[in-house]
């Protein structure tokens, strides 16, 4: 029998960020130079398929690029003696590469490939680009498998109940601006034990008691790990 606790953490931008991955919410809403809407719309991929096409490779090779950070390790770490699932909102695949075994992606992954007519129709990319003219087994152009500003979050719902099942909750590198994957936080248990690490911590308004770490992930992530290890 199992009897290890459940920890389950959102990690945000702030966790890549510290890999040297950016995020447009650093930048005034632009994202690598390029307006948001232009990259991460259905509008946009409409207008412009090859700027699309073009960002998300280049996001691929930048994402190779780097290296899990110290906040990435922990997580991973913390699996020996916890059940921990990691719910991101990054769509790097830098939780895997540090070795973190449970990672559900509510915004896609850089690393994958769909169908821009089914998006039930996905595909690992074993390479870094998306080209004009690769296509789905339905005969449709292969987009990046993101999930854009208008669409769907499909995830949310396997999201949420894993929220439901939490000892301990940790938000890590998101000032829980972006919806609906800041609505988690309501779903976990009110005996759970929440923690929040955030350089704008203030930023998270909170009927209940949490525990906030006014940091960056690296730093405010070893203090966590000390707490957590203290309450087996």
């Amino acid at each position: 029998m199992n009897s290890k606790k459940r920890l389950v953490v959102l990690s945000g931008a702030g966790v890549s960020a510290e890999s040297g991955i950016k995020t447009f919410r650093d930048s005034g809403g632009l994202w690598e130079g390029h307006d948001v809407m232009e990259v991460a719309s259905p509008q946009g991929w409409r207008r412009n398929q090859a700027l699309v096409q073009d960002f998300y490779n280049q996001r691929r090779k930048q994402a190779r690029e780097c290296l899990p950070n110290a906040a990435h390790r922990a997580l991973a770490d913390l699996e020996e003696f916890f059940e921990v699932d990691i719910i991101t909102q990054n769509v790097d695949d830098l939780h895997e590469r540090a070795g973190s075994t449970k990672v559900l992606h509510l915004h896609g992954e850089l690393s994958k490939a769909r169908s821009s007519m089914d998006p039930k129709l996905v595909y690992e990319l074993d390479h870094w680009e998306i080209k004009a003219g690769d296509k789905c087994e339905k005969g449709s152009q292969l987009r990046p498998h993101i999930v854009w500003f208008g669409e769907e979050v499909p995830m949310m719902i396997p999201a949420i109940n894993l929220a439901k099942k939490a000892d301990f909750f940790l938000v890590i590198g998101t000032s829980l601006q972006v919806y609906p994957a800041a609505g988690l936080v309501d779903y976990v248990p009110n005996q759970a034990k929440l923690f929040l690490i955030d350089p704008n911590g203030a930023a998270l308004s909170m009927r209940r008691s949490v525990k906030v770490f006014s940091e960056n992930a690296t730093s405010g992530m070893e203090k966590v790990k000390a707490i957590l290890m203290g309450n087996l």
